[in-house]
Protein backbone atom coordinates (compact mmCIF):
# COMPACT_ATOMS: atom_id res chain seq x y z
CA UNK A 1 0.00 0.00 0.00
CA UNK A 2 1.49 3.40 -1.18
CA UNK A 3 2.20 5.68 2.06
CA UNK A 4 -0.01 8.63 2.69
CA UNK A 5 1.35 11.89 1.68
CA UNK A 6 1.07 14.17 4.97
CA UNK A 7 0.47 17.09 2.58
CA UNK A 8 3.42 18.94 4.25
CA UNK A 9 6.02 20.67 1.51
CA UNK A 10 8.99 18.86 1.04
CA UNK A 11 12.26 20.29 -0.41
CA UNK A 12 11.55 18.10 -3.44
CA UNK A 13 8.47 20.23 -4.53
CA UNK A 14 10.96 23.26 -3.97
CA UNK A 15 13.11 21.32 -6.23
CA UNK A 16 10.82 20.58 -8.79
CA UNK A 17 9.59 24.47 -8.97
CA UNK A 18 12.89 26.14 -9.70
CA UNK A 19 14.41 23.11 -11.52
CA UNK A 20 17.44 22.00 -9.18
CA UNK A 21 18.31 18.97 -7.13
CA UNK A 22 17.02 18.96 -3.52
CA UNK A 23 20.22 18.40 -2.58
CA UNK A 24 20.67 22.14 -3.70
CA UNK A 25 17.64 23.59 -2.30
CA UNK A 26 18.96 21.80 1.39
CA UNK A 27 22.40 23.42 0.53
CA UNK A 28 21.09 27.06 -0.12
CA UNK A 29 18.47 26.97 3.05
CA UNK A 30 21.14 25.37 5.26
CA UNK A 31 24.26 27.16 3.95
CA UNK A 32 22.90 29.93 1.96
CA UNK A 33 26.77 31.15 1.21
CA UNK A 34 27.35 27.93 -0.85
CA UNK A 35 25.09 29.21 -3.44
CA UNK A 36 24.85 31.98 -5.64
CA UNK A 37 22.50 35.01 -4.33
CA UNK A 38 20.43 34.60 -7.65
CA UNK A 39 19.60 30.96 -7.26
CA UNK A 40 19.06 31.72 -3.53
CA UNK A 41 17.06 34.27 -3.83
CA UNK A 42 14.76 31.92 -6.88
CA UNK A 43 14.93 29.44 -3.86
CA UNK A 44 13.68 31.19 -1.01
CA UNK A 45 11.22 32.26 -3.03
CA UNK A 46 9.50 29.26 -4.14
CA UNK A 47 9.92 28.26 -0.48
CA UNK A 48 8.20 31.14 0.55
CA UNK A 49 5.36 30.69 -2.32
CA UNK A 50 4.87 27.15 -1.49
CA UNK A 51 4.21 27.57 2.58
CA UNK A 52 7.93 25.94 3.00
CA UNK A 53 8.29 24.85 6.88
CA UNK A 54 11.49 23.39 7.94
CA UNK A 55 11.74 19.81 9.36
CA UNK A 56 13.49 20.74 12.72
CA UNK A 57 13.61 16.92 14.18
CA UNK A 58 14.91 15.77 11.05
CA UNK A 59 17.46 18.48 11.15
CA UNK A 60 18.35 17.65 14.85
CA UNK A 61 18.55 14.28 13.93
CA UNK A 62 21.30 14.82 10.88
CA UNK A 63 23.30 17.38 13.22
CA UNK A 64 23.10 16.08 16.58
CA UNK A 65 21.46 19.60 17.71
CA UNK A 66 18.27 20.51 17.86
CA UNK A 67 18.77 24.42 18.88
CA UNK A 68 16.01 23.94 21.91
CA UNK A 69 16.31 24.38 25.80
CA UNK A 70 13.81 22.60 27.73
CA UNK A 71 12.59 25.35 30.76
CA UNK A 72 10.46 23.70 33.51
CA UNK A 73 8.52 26.49 35.63
CA UNK A 74 5.97 25.77 38.66
CA UNK A 75 3.46 28.54 37.70
CA UNK A 76 2.09 30.32 34.38
CA UNK A 77 1.05 33.12 36.70
CA UNK A 78 4.07 34.10 38.64
CA UNK A 79 5.73 36.68 37.79
CA UNK A 80 8.87 35.59 39.63
CA UNK A 81 9.02 32.96 36.83
CA UNK A 82 8.54 35.05 33.66
CA UNK A 83 11.24 36.92 34.45
CA UNK A 84 13.68 34.69 34.74
CA UNK A 85 12.28 33.16 31.59
CA UNK A 86 12.67 36.75 29.95
CA UNK A 87 16.21 36.95 30.81
CA UNK A 88 16.83 33.34 29.55
CA UNK A 89 15.35 34.15 25.88
CA UNK A 90 16.83 37.79 25.95
CA UNK A 91 20.18 35.84 25.95
CA UNK A 92 19.80 32.55 23.89
CA UNK A 93 17.60 33.85 21.52
CA UNK A 94 20.02 36.03 19.67
CA UNK A 95 22.21 32.75 19.38
CA UNK A 96 19.24 30.39 17.29
CA UNK A 97 17.82 28.95 20.26
CA UNK A 98 14.17 28.52 21.24
CA UNK A 99 12.51 27.83 24.65
CA UNK A 100 10.29 25.18 25.32
CA UNK A 101 8.10 25.75 28.27
CA UNK A 102 7.31 22.69 30.61
CA UNK A 103 4.74 24.07 33.55
CA UNK A 104 5.48 21.37 36.71
CA UNK A 105 2.51 22.62 38.98
CA UNK A 106 4.89 22.22 41.84
CA UNK A 107 4.56 18.58 41.20
CA UNK A 108 8.02 16.65 41.28
CA UNK A 109 6.11 13.44 39.59
CA UNK A 110 5.51 16.63 37.28
CA UNK A 111 8.65 17.43 36.72
CA UNK A 112 10.25 13.98 36.13
CA UNK A 113 7.39 13.06 33.56
CA UNK A 114 8.54 16.36 31.76
CA UNK A 115 12.40 15.80 31.98
CA UNK A 116 11.93 12.54 30.39
CA UNK A 117 9.62 13.83 27.78
CA UNK A 118 12.16 16.41 26.57
CA UNK A 119 15.19 14.51 26.66
CA UNK A 120 13.73 12.14 24.37
CA UNK A 121 12.76 14.77 21.89
CA UNK A 122 16.61 15.34 22.07
CA UNK A 123 16.27 19.20 23.89
CA UNK A 124 20.20 20.49 24.19
CA UNK A 125 19.36 21.94 27.71
CA UNK A 126 17.20 21.25 30.36
CA UNK A 127 16.54 24.44 33.16
CA UNK A 128 14.70 23.28 36.26
CA UNK A 129 13.32 25.84 39.20
CA UNK A 130 14.80 24.31 42.04
CA UNK A 131 17.13 21.85 43.27
CA UNK A 132 15.29 19.11 44.77
CA UNK A 133 13.63 15.98 42.36
CA UNK A 134 12.78 12.34 42.76
CA UNK A 135 15.49 9.79 42.27
CA UNK A 136 14.14 8.55 38.88
CA UNK A 137 14.41 12.93 37.96
CA UNK A 138 18.05 12.92 38.97
CA UNK A 139 19.13 9.47 37.16
CA UNK A 140 17.86 10.93 34.31
CA UNK A 141 20.00 14.42 34.42
CA UNK A 142 23.29 12.57 35.94
CA UNK A 143 23.20 10.28 32.71
CA UNK A 144 21.55 12.86 30.00
CA UNK A 145 24.44 14.39 27.99
CA UNK A 146 23.20 17.75 27.42
CA UNK A 147 23.91 20.52 30.04
CA UNK A 148 21.14 20.74 33.18
CA UNK A 149 21.02 24.31 35.12
CA UNK A 150 19.18 23.94 38.83
CA UNK A 151 17.84 27.72 39.64
CA UNK A 152 16.39 29.88 41.95
CA UNK A 153 17.83 27.97 44.63
CA UNK A 154 21.69 27.19 46.06
CA UNK A 155 22.59 23.48 46.40
CA UNK A 156 26.07 22.31 47.72
CA UNK A 157 25.42 19.23 45.42
CA UNK A 158 24.89 20.62 41.82
CA UNK A 159 23.99 18.14 39.19
CA UNK A 160 25.93 20.59 36.69
CA UNK A 161 25.02 24.44 36.61
CA UNK A 162 23.62 25.85 39.80
CA UNK A 163 22.44 29.69 39.93
CA UNK A 164 19.75 31.06 42.52
CA UNK A 165 20.58 32.72 45.63
CA UNK A 166 20.52 31.50 49.52
CA UNK A 167 16.58 31.50 50.14
CA UNK A 168 17.51 30.58 54.04
CA UNK A 169 20.02 33.53 54.33
CA UNK A 170 17.23 35.78 52.88
CA UNK A 171 14.77 35.03 55.45
CA UNK A 172 16.96 35.48 58.15
CA UNK A 173 17.98 38.85 56.94
CA UNK A 174 14.41 40.33 56.79
CA UNK A 175 13.79 39.00 59.72
CA UNK A 176 16.81 40.55 61.77
CA UNK A 177 15.46 43.86 59.24
CA UNK A 178 12.30 43.56 61.33
CA UNK A 179 14.15 42.90 64.55
CA UNK A 180 16.09 46.10 64.32
CA UNK A 181 13.16 48.29 63.82
CA UNK A 182 12.57 46.80 67.05
CA UNK A 183 9.90 44.70 66.67
CA UNK A 184 9.74 41.55 69.47
CA UNK A 185 6.52 39.35 68.32
CA UNK A 186 7.46 38.40 64.88
CA UNK A 187 5.21 36.13 62.92
CA UNK A 188 5.31 33.90 59.24
CA UNK A 189 2.58 33.55 56.89
CA UNK A 190 3.07 31.58 54.04
CA UNK A 191 1.18 29.74 51.52
CA UNK A 192 2.01 26.72 49.01
CA UNK A 193 4.91 25.78 51.31
CA UNK A 194 7.48 24.67 48.43
CA UNK A 195 10.63 23.88 49.54
CA UNK A 196 11.73 27.94 48.82
CA UNK A 197 9.48 28.89 51.02
CA UNK A 198 10.13 26.17 53.57
CA UNK A 199 14.31 27.77 53.28
CA UNK A 200 12.90 31.09 54.25
CA UNK A 201 10.69 29.91 56.88
CA UNK A 202 13.96 28.64 58.24
CA UNK A 203 15.53 32.12 57.97
CA UNK A 204 13.01 33.17 59.63
CA UNK A 205 13.75 30.45 62.57
CA UNK A 206 16.90 31.04 62.74
CA UNK A 207 17.44 34.66 62.74
CA UNK A 208 14.71 34.70 65.53
CA UNK A 209 16.19 31.90 67.69
CA UNK A 210 19.54 33.83 67.41
CA UNK A 211 17.76 37.13 68.84
CA UNK A 212 16.31 35.03 71.47
CA UNK A 213 12.09 35.42 70.46
CA UNK A 214 10.08 33.28 69.83
CA UNK A 215 8.69 31.19 66.63
CA UNK A 216 5.14 30.09 67.61
CA UNK A 217 3.59 32.52 65.41
CA UNK A 218 3.26 30.84 61.72
CA UNK A 219 0.69 30.21 60.04
CA UNK A 220 1.28 28.24 56.79
CA UNK A 221 -0.93 26.76 54.22
CA UNK A 222 -0.74 24.56 50.96
CA UNK A 223 -2.63 26.53 48.77
CA UNK A 224 -1.45 28.96 46.28
CA UNK A 225 -0.79 32.59 46.98
CA UNK A 226 -3.67 35.18 46.49
CA UNK A 227 -3.96 39.11 47.36
CA UNK A 228 -6.86 37.55 49.32
CA UNK A 229 -5.56 34.74 50.73
CA UNK A 230 -3.19 36.79 52.16
CA UNK A 231 -5.81 39.11 54.20
CA UNK A 232 -7.49 36.25 55.54
CA UNK A 233 -4.62 34.46 56.71
CA UNK A 234 -3.52 38.01 58.07
CA UNK A 235 -7.08 38.07 60.05
CA UNK A 236 -6.79 34.83 60.90
CA UNK A 237 -3.18 35.44 62.75
CA UNK A 238 -4.15 38.73 64.59
CA UNK A 239 -6.93 36.47 65.89
CA UNK A 240 -5.14 33.79 67.42
CA UNK A 241 -2.09 36.37 68.47
CA UNK A 242 -3.20 40.03 69.07
CA UNK A 243 -0.29 41.02 70.43
CA UNK A 244 1.67 40.22 67.24
CA UNK A 245 4.01 43.78 65.96
CA UNK A 246 5.61 42.32 62.85
CA UNK A 247 4.63 39.82 60.11
CA UNK A 248 7.33 38.32 57.49
CA UNK A 249 4.82 36.93 53.89
CA UNK A 250 6.85 34.04 52.14
CA UNK A 251 6.24 36.14 49.35
CA UNK A 252 4.85 39.49 48.16
CA UNK A 253 1.50 38.69 46.70
CA UNK A 254 0.29 37.75 50.68
CA UNK A 255 1.52 40.74 51.68
CA UNK A 256 -0.12 43.06 49.75
CA UNK A 257 -3.29 40.85 50.90
CA UNK A 258 -2.07 41.94 54.58
CA UNK A 259 -1.46 45.22 54.05
CA UNK A 260 -4.90 45.59 52.25
CA UNK A 261 -6.76 43.83 55.17
CA UNK A 262 -5.16 46.42 57.88
CA UNK A 263 -6.33 49.13 55.95
CA UNK A 264 -9.45 47.33 56.08
CA UNK A 265 -9.34 47.25 60.07
CA UNK A 266 -8.19 50.66 60.57
CA UNK A 267 -5.04 49.32 61.46
CA UNK A 268 -1.83 51.13 61.16
CA UNK A 269 1.22 50.19 59.38
CA UNK A 270 3.88 50.39 60.74
CA UNK A 271 3.14 51.69 63.47
CA UNK A 272 0.91 49.43 64.64
CA UNK A 273 2.32 46.49 62.60
CA UNK A 274 5.15 45.95 60.32
CA UNK A 275 4.94 43.95 57.29
CA UNK A 276 7.35 42.31 54.93
CA UNK A 277 7.30 40.19 51.83
CA UNK A 278 9.24 38.31 49.65
CA UNK A 279 10.57 38.84 45.99
CA UNK A 280 10.00 42.94 44.81
CA UNK A 281 7.35 42.42 42.71
CA UNK A 282 5.89 45.78 41.28
CA UNK A 283 2.81 45.15 43.26
CA UNK A 284 5.17 46.46 46.64
CA UNK A 285 5.86 49.34 45.11
CA UNK A 286 1.84 50.09 43.93
CA UNK A 287 0.77 50.12 47.71
CA UNK A 288 0.57 52.82 50.32
CA UNK A 289 2.91 52.58 52.78
CA UNK A 290 5.18 50.67 50.13
CA UNK A 291 5.71 47.09 51.34
CA UNK A 292 9.01 46.03 52.23
CA UNK A 293 10.54 42.96 50.19
CA UNK A 294 13.32 40.95 49.87
CA UNK A 295 14.80 41.45 46.15
CA UNK A 296 15.44 38.91 44.07
CA UNK A 297 17.68 39.47 40.81
CA UNK A 298 15.12 37.45 38.59
CA UNK A 299 15.81 39.04 35.48
CA UNK A 300 20.01 38.73 36.04
CA UNK A 301 19.39 35.40 37.05
CA UNK A 302 18.21 34.25 33.81
CA UNK A 303 20.79 35.95 32.06
CA UNK A 304 23.26 34.38 33.40
CA UNK A 305 21.59 31.08 32.84
CA UNK A 306 22.32 32.05 29.15
CA UNK A 307 25.25 32.99 29.49
CA UNK A 308 26.45 29.45 31.12
CA UNK A 309 24.79 27.54 29.06
CA UNK A 310 25.83 28.74 25.85
CA UNK A 311 29.39 28.16 27.36
CA UNK A 312 28.50 25.17 27.59
CA UNK A 313 26.42 24.64 24.46
CA UNK A 314 29.81 26.01 22.71
CA UNK A 315 32.25 23.49 24.32
CA UNK A 316 32.87 24.55 27.83
CA UNK A 317 34.13 21.23 29.95
CA UNK A 318 30.84 20.40 32.60
CA UNK A 319 32.40 21.51 35.93
CA UNK A 320 29.73 21.49 38.47
CA UNK A 321 29.48 24.67 40.51
CA UNK A 322 27.05 26.91 42.52
CA UNK A 323 26.55 30.56 41.83
CA UNK A 324 25.49 33.00 44.18
CA UNK A 325 23.47 35.91 42.65
CA UNK A 326 22.64 37.43 46.14
CA UNK A 327 19.46 39.55 46.73
CA UNK A 328 18.70 43.12 48.48
CA UNK A 329 16.28 44.26 51.33
CA UNK A 330 14.35 46.79 50.64
CA UNK A 331 12.48 47.87 53.81
CA UNK A 332 10.32 50.88 52.12
CA UNK A 333 7.47 52.57 54.24
CA UNK A 334 5.95 49.52 55.78
CA UNK A 335 8.54 48.11 58.00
Amino acid sequence: MPRRSSGRVTLQDIADRVGVTKITVSRALREPQRVSAPLRARIESAAKALGYIPNHIAGALASGCSHSVALLIPSLSNAVFSEIQRGIEEGLGPAGYQVLIGHTGYSFLEEERLIDTYLRFGVDALILPGTRHTEHARHLLTCADVPVVETLELTDTPIDINVGLDQTAAGAAMTRALIERGRQRIGFLAARMDHRTQLRMAGWESALREAGLSTEHCLTTSHPSTYRLGGEMLASMLDRWPPLDGIFCNNDDLAAGALFECQRRRLEVPQALSLAGFNGLDIVEATTPMLATVVTPRRRIGETIAERLLARLGGAPKRPASEDMGFEIRTNGSL
